[in-house]
């Protein structure tokens, strides 16, 4: 088995990306081994599209795609990213205006935490930024299928 896997997929900004983002990445985590059905499995579909809604909307187009990427460590952590290109850093907003928006980032930081996972935040090399959640990975995990060509 491999030790260390790693997907990505680059979306335009827009909000059909969202369930895309979703979807490509349910796809992948059930490729290495975590059932569809698993609690957690949710949780990672959640948290993904929070991450994708936030990329879409709170780049002001500055954006024009935004990546998702998976790294899975075998037997230690899975790391979701989602990367775009504006340089400002995700924040907190006062309590009055999250009343219709802007809970995202304390929803995905709860879900994160709530799995045992956590949430940081790194400037990418183009100036735009990663949002990253690290969570515990308990599944065995499968090779992914290799090229016959290969």
């Amino acid at each position: 088995m491999a030790d260390h896997q790693e997907a990505s997929v680059t979306l335009p900004s827009d909000p059909a990306s969202v369930p895309a983002a979703r979807k490509y990445v349910s796809r992948v985590l059930m490729e290495w081994g975590l059932p569809g059905e698993a609690e957690v499995a949710d949780t990672i579909r959640l948290i993904v599209s929070e991450l994708a809604t936030n990329a879409v909307q709170h780049t002001l187009g500055q954006s024009p795609t935004f990546t998702v990427g998976l790294e899975l460590d075998r037997d230690e952590q899975l790391r979701i990213g989602v990367t775009d290109s504006h340089p400002r850093y995700p924040k907190r907003l006062p309590a009055a205006v999250q009343q219709d928006n802007g809970r995202g980032m304390v929803i995905i930081r709860w879900l994160a935490a709530e799995c045992g996972g956590r949430l940081s935040v790194s400037p990418t090399e183009e100036g735009g930024k990663t949002v990253w959640i690290a969570l515990p990975w308990t599944a065995p995990v499968k090779d992914r299928p290799r090229d016959p060509a290969h």
